[in-house]
This record gives C-alpha cells, structure tokens and sequence, in this order.
C-alpha cells in the first residue's frame, strides 16, 4: 500500500535497529546505514559504484537497481551487525516521471531481503534537499549537469514548490550542462568571426575537443550530450579566472538563472534559508561570488547556508526521521511517497 509522506500514520514510532539509504544518479550508485535512533543520521558504513542505473521504456529499470542495490546491502548489513533494516530511502534522478517500476518492485523486494517496514521512494531533488537543509523550511538549488530547485514551507497546504529541471533542451538554465553550451557558443563565434566570440573560450574548446568545426558531428549523435556539454563548463570557469570578459559573463548569467529558481521556490516570508549543493558549485568563486550578489538581490530577507550534507545523507534523514516517527517533509506522491511492504 503506497501513502504520501508526512505527519502521521505514515511513521514507524520505532527507533530500534539500522536504516538504509540510497542515492541513485548520472554517475552511479551510492548506498549507506545509519542506526535508526540517531536523530543525525550519521553513516556506519558506505558503498559506491560508478554503474549507473539504466533507465529503459518503462523507466527507470527496477531489475538493474536491485541486481546491485541488494549484494550492496547486505554486504553492509553484516558489517554493521544489522538484523536487516526498519526503514529504507531510495532517492533516485527521474523518480518523480520514470519510477513506476521502482514503486512497483521495490516494496516486496526489499521486504522480503531485509524485513523493510517502510520505503520512502523519493525524487533526487529531495534527498538532495533533506541533505542540505535536514527537516527546516526553505529552499535548495541542486545544481550539476542539470539543476532544480525544490522549496517547502513543510505544511500540507505549502507543499514542495519546485522551479526547473526540464532538462538541457527545454531548461536546466545555469546548470553545467547550460555553462559549458554558452562557452563552447562562444567559441564558435570566435571562430566565425561573429559578435560575442571569445578566443580565450575557442582555445580552450580546441584543446578539449579537437577542431571545432567538427563538433556538431561529434555532440548531436551523443545520448550523453549534457554531459558532455557540462564537461565544458570548468573550461569557462578558467576562462573567467584569467578575467575574460565572455566567460565572465557567461557565469553572471548562470548565477542570474540559478538564483531566479531559488526565488522561485522559496516559501513566503522573511527568515528562510538557502542553500546550493552539487557538483556545479565545484567551479568555485567564478561562479559562487555573482550567484551570492544575485541570490541577496532577488532574496533579501533568506538567509543563506552552506549544504549540510549530500543527497546520500538526505537519503539517510529520511530513512531515519521515517523510523522514529520525526518526519516532517511534506506529502506528495510524486517526490516523496512513503510504501509500506505487505508483510510475508
């Protein structure tokens, strides 16, 4: 039987035993427990993998995680000592469009291997929200090859609020991905001789990818295009290091859409905070110095913070809120449903 998450019925009111939590993504597979009585969720032991799970026509391939999802677990469990786990939090990238079949096959699956009594099957956005920010309102930009934006008040009637993550084509503006597109732009009007070309960027593009008149043949055939596209975009933080003005602004303009999500989602009111996690933010001061300017700008009255923790450790949070009766997060069958496995 499937529940929205919230106040309520949906929690255990135990906080005996080991919890699991789980991170799925572009560039793998990320698995850790916590014992289900620490308020902080503080990992006893990890696993990694740079296997990611395939997405297919049905979605995301329920089959594929847990061929690597379960000899990951309980190899953990036993070096835990966990009698299996109380409570289990799947965060996975396109969860909310593509988990049908993670929501179908997970439950039982995970019921029968482990004894689960609760699995909260979340969207990535949210383990990387209860990363971030724990159980506070507020909002969080989660910002990689792609980037979303998720706020909540943690009332019912607020909800989740959610701005972007529409993808390279129709969205992800600010994102990697949106970077390293604008530079690589760039670099091939410097090599026409068009208005707002940079030859600082067409070097750079030269040197990653060979002659740029080949890159068209090269980028549109790619499934992994936004990856590749984002692979550029520290190229464009370097340019801007050295004080090139089209890579500088590039980086204005990027701050400019990241903190336009943020304004987006963030709850009504003063006192709100913040916060910005993800591989993106790696690039540093060329990035982070505008998007601070233009995150006070749009949002004087939050207070900014830096990302407590990973979207693994949200998976954590909420595995672990879940088990002793403290979740806070807001209910919504898409990005945050909690299953309760029949037992058998």
């Amino acid at each position: 039987m499937a529940e929205p998450a919230g106040r309520g019925p949906d929690a255990l009111g135990t906080g005996r035993g080991h919890v699991l939590g789980v991170d799925s993504g572009g560039s793998g597979l990320r698995i850790a427990v916590a014992r289900a009585d620490d308020a902080e969720a503080r990992p006893l032991a990890s696993y990694a993998s740079d296997e990611p799970v395939r997405t297919g026509p049905a979605g995301i391939d329920a089959a594929h995680l847990l061929s690597q999802l379960l000899p990951a677990a309980e190899e953990l469990a036993r070096e835990v000592g966990a009698d299996g786990f109380v409570t289990v939090c799947v965060g996975a990238a396109g969860m909310a469009s593509l988990g049908d079949e993670l929501r179908a096959r997970l439950p039982a699956a995970l019921a029968t291997a482990f004894g689960v009594r609760a699995l909260a099957l979340a969207a990535d956005a949210v383990t990387a929200y209860a990363g971030a920010l724990g159980q506070r309102p507020g909002a969080v930009v989660a910002a990689g090859t792609g980037v979303i934006a998720l706020g909540t008040d943690l009332t019912a009637s607020g909800g989740w609020r959610r701005a972007d993550g529409w993808g390279h084509l129709l969205g992800d503006c600010g994102s990697g991905a949106w970077i390293g597109r604008a530079g690589l732009e760039a670099a091939l009007r410097a090599h026409d001789g068009r208005p707002g070309g940079s030859a600082a960027l067409l070097a750079r593009a030269e040197a990653v990818f060979g002659p740029v008149d080949g890159l068209p043949g090269a980028l549109y055939p790619r499934a992994d295009r936004p990856a590749v596209l984002a692979s550029f975009a520290p190229e464009v933080a370097r340019c801007a290091r050295k004080d090139d003005a089209v890579a500088l602004g590039i980086l204005r303009a990027a701050a400019g859409h990241l903190a336009d999500a943020a304004a987006a989602v963030c709850p009504p009111g003063a006192g709100h905070v913040v916060a910005c996690t993800g591989g993106l933010f790696g690039i540093g001061a060329p990035l982070l110095a505008p998007l601070r300017t233009a995150l006070a700008e749009r949002l004087p009255d939050a207070r900014l913070a830096d990302a407590a923790g990973s979207p693994l450790d949200g998976a954590l949070t909420v595995a672990a809120a879940l088990a002793g009766a403290r979740l806070q997060l807001p209910a919504d069958m898409k990005l945050l449903q909690i299953t309760r496995p029949a037992p058998g």
